[in-house]
C-alpha cells in the first residue's frame, strides 16, 4: 500500500474493458482519485503527440492500455486501421513519458504477435520465430513495437519499461458484439439470444478445433499491478491462465450456460484463425508472483450473469 499511495497514474484505456478492472484495483491499493488520470479518448486521441505529452504530464507510472482491437471479423475488415492506430499510440506514448520522465512505463502486447506456428506453450522466447497469422498479423505487430522500443529506450536513455502479453481476455464489462467482439462475449451473446427466442440452431464461425486460453478480466488486472509494482526487466512476460481449450469446448460450455439447447453448425468455410494458442505462465510467476485463480467455468458463469443484468446497458 505504501508504494502506491505515492503513485501518480495514468491509465489509458481506464474506462474500457480491461483498464475499468485496473482503476479498481488501483484505488483498492490506495491510488486516490486525484493521483490518478483516466482520460477517455473522445478527449485524447493518443495518435497525436501533442495529446500524449499533456496526459504523461505529472505523472510517476503510465500503464498502457489503450488500444484498437477486436476479433478475427474486425482484423479482416480493418487491418491497415489496426496497424496504424495501435503502432502510433504506444510509439507516441512512450516517447511522451520519456521526454516527461515518467519514472515506470508498462507496456501491453498481444498473443497476437507470436509466429503463427509456435511450439505450445508459447514461451516469450518463441516471440520472433517467425511471422504471425496474417489475418491477426497487422495488430500484433503493431505490439510489438512496444517491446523493441522499450528494450531501445532502456538501453540509450535509462528508461524503465515493461512489457507484458496477455493471453484472450473475458469477463464483465466486455464489448458483447456479435460481429467485432472477441470470441467469448461474442459468443454469450449469440447463445443467450439465441437460448431466449427458442432458435433451434445458432451458427458457429470454423471448424472448432483450434484452441485457445483465456484469462479472466480480474486476473489479469492483478497481474498487470503485481508486474507494475515488482518486475523491472526487459524481458517480456507473458498473463495467462496456463490452460488450453479447444473452441469447441468452449462453445458447448458457453451454450450450456446460457440455456441453449439447440444444434451446433460450425461453417468451416469461416477462418480458425491461429491453429494453436497457449502461454507458458512460467516467467510471470517465477518473477513476480502471479497465478491466475478463476477457473474457465466459473469465469463463464460470472460473466454470463453480468451480461444478463447489464446487457441493455452495453456499450
Amino acid at each position: 500500500m505504501g508504494f502506491w499511495s505515492r503513485q501518480r497514474v495514468l491509465v489509458t484505456g481506464g474506462h474500457g474493458f480491461l483498464g475499468s478492472h485496473v482503476v479498481d484495483g488501483l484505488r483498492a491499493r490506495g491510488v486516490a482519485d486525484d493521483r490518478l488520470r483516466t482520460p477517455r479518448s473522445a478527449e485524447a486521441d493518443l495518435r497525436d503527440p501533442a495529446v500524449c505529452a499533456r496526459v504523461v504530464d505529472g505523472m510517476d507510472l503510465v500503464i498502457h492500455l489503450a488500444a484498437r482491437v477486436g476479433g478475427i471479423g474486425l482484423n479482416l475488415e480493418r487491418p491497415g486501421e489496426l496497424l496504424h492506430d495501435n503502432a502510433l499510440m504506444g510509439l507516441h506514448l512512450m516517447e511522451a513519458a520519456r521526454r516527461a520522465e515518467v519514472d515506470k512505463f508498462v507496456s501491453f502486447g498481444t498473443t497476437c504477435a507470436y509466429p503463427r506456428v509456435t511450439p505450445v506453450p508459447f514461451k516469450e522466447d518463441d516471440l520472433w520465430n517467425g511471422e504471425p497469422d496474417p489475418i491477426t498479423g497487422p495488430y500484433g505487430i503493431a505490439k510489438r513495437l512496444g517491446l523493441v522500443q522499450g528494450r531501445a529506450y532502456r538501453k540509450q536513455y535509462g528508461f524503465r519499461s515493461i512489457h507484458l502479453i496477455p493471453t484472450n481476455l473475458y469477463g464483465p464489462r466486455d464489448h458483447f458484439d456479435q460481429v467485432h467482439g472477441h470470441v467469448i462475449p461474442s459468443l454469450i451473446r449469440r447463445f443467450l439470444e439465441a437460448s431466449e427466442a427458442g432458435d433451434g440452431s445458432v451458427t458457429v464461425w470454423g471448424t472448432g478445433k483450434a484452441t485457445r486460453e483465456f484469462l479472466y478480466v480480474e486476473d489479469c488486472a492483478e497481474g498487470i499491478l503485481l508486474a507494475a509494482e515488482h518486475y523491472e526487466d526487459t524481458d517480456p512476460v507473458n498473463l495467462g491462465s496456463g490452460v488450453e481449450t479447444p473452441i469447441r469446448e468452449l462453445v458447448e460450455r458457453i451454450a450450456e450456460i446460457t440455456g441453449f439447447t439447440g444444434d451446433i453448425d460450425w461453417d468451416a468455410g469461416k477462418p480458425d484463425g491461429q491453429p494453436r494458442r497457449s502461454l507458458d505462465v512460467t516467467r510471470a510467476r517465477e518473477r513476480f508472483g502471479f497465478s491466475a485463480g478463476t477457473s474457465l467455468e466459473d469465469g463463464l458463469r460470472k460473466t454470463v450473469a453480468w451480461y444478463r443484468e447489464n446487457r441493455e446497458g452495453d456499450r
